[in-house]
């Protein structure tokens, strides 16, 4: 059992100092902090298309709902994501890059493999996670 307490604290303190890595780089080189940019990554993997909405990205970034609301109005005001409403359940809002959106994530996706590299092994994950694995076109 102290060998899994202890394989989970290694994972988490991994997770915490490549956190930090990329908030700091990420904030300084282009003005995004790391949830942030991993809303508009997870954005731009989405198929030609495809509509996710706001519970589909909850689902893939670690943040809580009422924190993921208040970075998508952020990134909203920002000129950077669009939301509409959903088509198919007005209930629903659904999330979209906008042109400069895609130019900040094209922009900043090369430092995140940057840090990415320097900081993790290169091996291949066990699944493919992320929208643009589960969000398709209608």
């Amino acid at each position: 059992m102290e060998d899994l307490v202890g394989q989970w604290r290694q994972l988490a303190a991994r997770q915490v100092r490549i956190g930090n890595a990329l908030e700091q780089v990420l904030t300084q080189r282009h003005g995004l902090s790391c949830h942030e940019f991993e809303v508009l990554d997870q954005l731009a993997e989405v198929a030609e298309g495809g509509k996710p909405r706001v519970q589909d990205i909850a689902d893939v970034v670690p943040i809580t709902q009422s924190a993921l609301s208040r970075l998508i109005g952020r990134l909203e005001r920002q000129g950077l994501i669009e939301r509409r409403l959903c088509e198919a359940d007005r209930r629903g809002i659904n999330v979209f890059l906008t042109e400069a959106g895609r130019a900040r994530h094209a922009e900043a996706h090369p430092t995140y493999c940057e840090v990415l590299a320097r900081e993790l092994p290169a091996e291949p994950p066990a699944r493919p996670l992320g929208l643009g694995k589960i969000v398709t076109p209608d």
